[in-house]
């Protein structure tokens, strides 16, 4: 009785808990933290997206179970926005699904299609439920290059080369949460062409489609002919709308991976509270002005931060999209590694970021900063660490400033 459960016992030690425990501690000494590790959005959710969930919230029908695989309405919304936006014509009864945010929904269709042992190349670094929503339904997961170019296709090829058994599925993130690439029609062209070949799905992460900062917008791995023998894509309202909270999202594509993932469902939810499905539909068929609001948001945040970094000595590439910074650690703590870093940072900055390593092994020597801060608060975030950057110099950190902070236990315990 003293043994972990089977599937607990596949999961590692939760990277961001010791950064999570020293930030916790630090406010509870009144401390004022600046949280940048989370991509939890802080701008409200849309006067109108609000006003149709008060409307309906007030029905006492729509108080009952919903549908699981999301109110009529929903999926032709969806269906309507897909057309609208990447000019992807979508059967709302075959081809798409709601789910209760893109994480649930990447999980659930995880259960759905694999079987023990299946290899899944997921990649390094990349969103925790990517690899971990696999691990748990029992596949082994081949890490590949997250960038999407040849390296990333070169590595494809080996891995089914060598990979026993074959994989079966294959995920993908661009707009990508933690590293901020994005990918274009031509590397999915290639990609789709690959992944048909070989009879491999694909799971294209697309959370991210409408926060980007320059001309090069973000395509749907769906645009390209043939995807849909292969493919399915789960988007999100979270980020493009602002509502996090409300965990709503979605799954479109192949039929036969919707049909899957429609059934798992039915088995385990009743899908979102009718009134959230319903405020759905206003945000993504009502005016769309707000969604060009947002992303400008983020875009001042964007060159806020890294023009802030920048005078403060730390050298951040600049992303395209995302709401993240994907930033290599200075050179003089690089080692620290990423936690150990994170922990320096919040100790002596007050500046809360995300370890490059709780995204894979291959996100150590970075960290993951998030535009979840208005801009004032960023100037702020980025003069506390242009101090700390000043106070440290150009000299390597000492064993004494990667200590564990007194309020935690040791990572080990």
């Amino acid at each position: 009785m003293t043994e972990e459960f089977h599937r607990i016992r596949r999961l590692p030690p939760y990277v961001f808990a010791e950064v999570n425990k020293a930030k916790a501690a630090a406010r509870a000494r009144g401390e004022d933290i600046i949280d940048l590790g989370m991509g939890n959005p802080d701008t409200p959710t849309p006067p109108h997206i609000v006003q149709k969930l008060v409307e309906t919230v007030s029905d006492p029908r729509a108080h009952r179970y919903s549908v699981s695989r999301g109110i009529p309405g929903l999926r032709r919304a969806l269906a309507g926005y897909y057309e609208r936006r990447f000019n992807v014509k979508l059967d709302p009864e075959t081809e798409v699904i709601a789910t209760l945010g893109s994480k649930e929904g990447l999980a659930n269709l995880a259960s759905a299609i694999t079987s023990p042992g299946d290899t899944i190349l997921v990649p390094n670094p990349s969103y925790p439920i990517h690899q971990f929503g696999f691990i748990i339904a029992g596949a082994s997961v081949r890490s590949i290059p997250a960038t999407p170019d040849d390296e990333m296709l070169e590595a494809l090829d080996r891995a089914v080369r060598h990979s026993v058994p074959k994989p079966t599925a294959l995920i993908v993130n661009f707009p990508s949460n933690p590293t901020a690439y994005l990918a274009d029609l031509d590397f999915y062209r290639k990609l789709v062409a690959f992944a048909r070949k070989h009879e491999i799905w694909i799971l294209s992460d697309l959370a991210y489609a409408e926060i980007y900062f320059g001309d090069k917008v973000p395509p749907s791995i769906l645009e390209v002919p043939g995807a849909k023998d292969i493919a399915v894509e789960f988007t999100s309202l979270s980020k493009t709308y602002s509502m996090a909270g409300w965990r709503m999202g979605f799954a479109a594509g192949n039929p036969k991976l919707i049909s899957a993932l429609t059934r798992i469902k039915s088995y385990l939810d009743y899908g979102a509270f009718t009134p959230i499905q319903v405020a759905a539909v206003a945000a993504l068929s009502g005016p769309q002005d707000c969604v060009a609001e947002i992303r400008d948001i983020y875009r001042k945040r964007r060159d806020v931060l890294i023009q802030g970094l920048h005078a403060a000595g730390w050298d951040v590439p600049s992303p395209e999209g995302s709401m993240f910074a994907w930033a290599p650690i200075p050179e003089q703590f690089r080692e620290l590694g990423s936690v150990g870093f994170s922990k320096l940072l919040l100790r002596e900055a007050g500046v809360a970021v995300a370890p490059g390593l709780g995204f894979g092994e291959h996100g150590e020597g970075f960290v993951r900063i998030g535009l979840v801060e208005n801009t004032q608060r960023l100037r702020q975030a980025c003069r506390s660490i242009r101090h700390f950057m000043t106070e440290h110099g150009g000299l390597a950190p000492t064993s004494q400033q990667a200590a564990p902070l007194p309020e935690e236990q040791p990572a080990h315990s």
